[in-house]
């Protein structure tokens, strides 16, 4: 029998990794085991419990049937832990029907035992610009590469998460789909392309992939599943389930004069339930502005009152609250354009989109009104509207707080992005609600994600270098107010940005006294307007290269969290600059200590 969540106290991941371990086990290694085991659980607990315990289980292992004769590997590339939570969703579903799992992510996969693989699921996100996320780099890079094996006995399917409102949407499990089937691997389920909101399609993914296996097995399942990827998430607070948190507080951290708006909001996690760590986010879900409801609604034509379809179940809400909670309407997307021009009726629409170029250009910047106000909907009615609109995603925002020093409370920072386009002003949806219609006493939906890809040390030996310009600061005001918390100094150095440092200088007091008890051990920051020649962060770590790469070759962890298009590529150029400079190194040798570092969990990003 294989181990599960529904038959052991284990979660998916330890439930994995021990049926792994115990196909490695002979005979005599399991009776030495299962009799060590016996004896440590009888000294530490009451020998009445115990025996009971054990018959129960031996009970049910007599009863399964023999394990399914094909191994699956699942393997995952996580960039903010979505694909690993479905991943550790989909082994579990897996091992209820007994066959037996290995459950990696693709970090830890070793390349040599791809060709000893049987039945591959690729379970990945997209990260960037159409990149694989940073723990899917050497997985990717090895099976695109020459060394890739042949895989003409492996059967594989692929499940690939990504945001439409990216050009490269689902990059890297296209990539990894296309390449498996050059290989010569037999594809079971056709590729699942997720859009953020990917819960139905997931799910769609994994019963087809397991009804599939489960015929060619042979064997009838032993087990079924009751539960969705929905219900599973739903055993925590969740985008189906969220936790209504109250409002404690709603700071502007700018002083007067500011172009920016940078709110510290505290939340009360009163009986969550839940702990957090540095590096884990708080997620939103957010509602669009009355007042681009409003302007929606006349555009369209129709009553606030009507009653909308939204999904293809049937389910209805009335028009105002369809477009204030559950649709998006401030973005447009290539795939919303495409659907749009097939149900507007539009006859430019139409010729339009068919020029990718086009597309691109029209969608920087306008939203749902522009695109009706340009091309009026002839066809578009109540019963079909949510046909090309998307779901409204939820907001991440990295937490600000130590679950040690806090745990009643969670803590967020949030920039109000604030911008004219096309002749309109925009806002950004959640932030702007919560800097003008969010006050202390109101409450809002949230729940906690793990970022199992950001996690920091919790010694005092090493060395910790964190680069947070702007709301990127975030998590390092969680990490060093835990470590405050543990009484932990030194070997700790922050590298801040903004704009001017009398308005824009962000938690400045609390840097400063975690400077003077030692737990900050350095600080260097880069105000970019208060000099004639802007100065960024980047700037900074050239300037102290020197002793930038001694922290490095002295064992420390670099974090990065902030904007990725420019701050987080400039600063990982930046930093190889200064491994080529002090270490001798040619821009290939950096590189591949960067990559190294990411590999060893020493370079991490949280970036957006």
């Amino acid at each position: 029998m294989n181990l599960s969540v529904s038959n052991s106290p284990f979660d998916a991941e330890q439930a994995a990794q021990l049926n792994q371990i115990f196909q490695t086990l002979t005979a005599e290694q399991q009776i030495w085991l299962s009799g060590y085991l016996t004896a440590q659980q009888t000294t530490q607990e009451s020998a009445s419990e115990v025996p009971q315990q054990v018959a129960e289980y031996v009970l049910n292992s007599e009863s399964e049937t023999e394990v399914n004769n094909r191994h699956i590997t699942v393997v995952y590339g996580s960039e903010t832990g979505n694909a690993q939570s479905l991943a550790e969703i989909f082994a579990d579903r897996l091992v209820e029907q007994n066959h037996t799992v290995k459950l990696t992510a693709m970090d830890e996969f070793k390349p040599k035992e791809l060709k000893k693989v049987e039945d591959l699921f690729v379970i990945t996100a997209t990260h960037g610009e159409g990149d694989p996320p940073d723990n899917a780099l050497t997985f990717h890079e090895f099976i695109h590469s020459r060394k890739a094996p042949k895989l003409e006995n492996v059967r594989f399917s692929v499940l690939a998460l990504g945001d439409e409102s990216y050009e490269y949407f689902c990059q890297t499990g296209k990539d990894f789909d296309a390449r498996l089937l050059e290989l010569g691997a037999e594809q079971l389920a056709e590729r699942q392309d997720c859009d953020l909101d990917f819960d139905e399609l997931a799910e769609k993914w994994m019963n087809t992939n397991i009804e599939i296996i489960n015929q060619s097995s042979g064997n009838e399942p032993t087990v079924t599943s009751t539960e969705t990827v929905q219900s599973a998430k739903e055993k925590r607070y969740t985008k189906a389930n969220p936790y209504q948190a109250e409002v404690l507080e709603n700071i502007n951290l700018n002083g007067r004069g500011s172009n920016k708006e940078v709110r510290h909001i505290e939340l009360l996690l009163d009986n969550y339930g839940e702990s957090f760590e540095p590096g884990d986010c708080v997620v939103v879900l957010p509602q669009n502005d009355p007042e681009i409801v409003s302007l929606l609604t006349e555009t369209l034509g129709w009553d606030k009152g009507t009653e909308v379809t939204i999904n293809d179940d049937g389910d209805t809400l009335t028009l105002e609250k369809a477009l204030t909670e559950h649709f998006e309407v401030t973005k447009l997307t290539k795939p919303l354009l495409q659907k749009a021009a097939e149900l507007f009726g539009n006859t430019e629409l139409l010729a339009q989109v068919e020029d990718a170029e086009w597309i691109q250009q029209y969608i920087d910047g306008r939203d749902v009104i522009d695109l009706l106000n340009a091309f009026p909907a002839t066809n578009l009615s109540p019963g079909n509207l949510y046909k090309f609109l998307r779901k409204l995603p939820p907001r991440e925002y990295s937490i600000a707080s130590s679950y040690e020093a806090t745990p009643d409370e969670v803590h967020i920072t949030v920039g109000a992005v604030r911008y004219e386009a096309h002749e309109r002003a925009r806002n950004g949806v959640c932030s702007v609600q919560l800097a003008e219609r969010v006050q202390p006493g109101d409450t809002i939906p949230i729940y906690l994600k793990k970022n199992p890809n950001f996690k920091f040390p919790f010694d005092e030996t090493t060395p910790v270098i964190m680069i947070g310009p702007g709301t990127g600061v975030a998590p390092f005001r969680s990490y060093l107010q835990e470590r405050e918390e543990l009484g932990l100094s030194g070997n700790t150095w922050l590298f801040f940005g903004e704009q001017y440092f009398t308005t824009d200088f962000l938690y400045q007091t609390e840097w400063q006294a975690w400077l003077k008890d030692e737990t900050l051990s350095r600080l260097d920051v880069a105000f970019s307007r208060d000099t004639d020649e802007k100065v960024y962060v980047q700037h900074r770590i050239a300037e102290q290269s020197e002793a930038f790469y001694k922290w490095l070759i002295d064992g420390a962890a670099l974090y990065v969290c902030g904007d990725e298009k420019n701050m987080a590529k400039d600063v990982h150029e930046t930093i190889r600059y200064v491994l080529e400079q002090e270490g001798g190194m040619s821009e290939t040798d950096a590189e591949a200590y960067l990559t190294q570092m990411k590999k060893d969990k020493r370079y991490q990003r949280d970036v957006y």
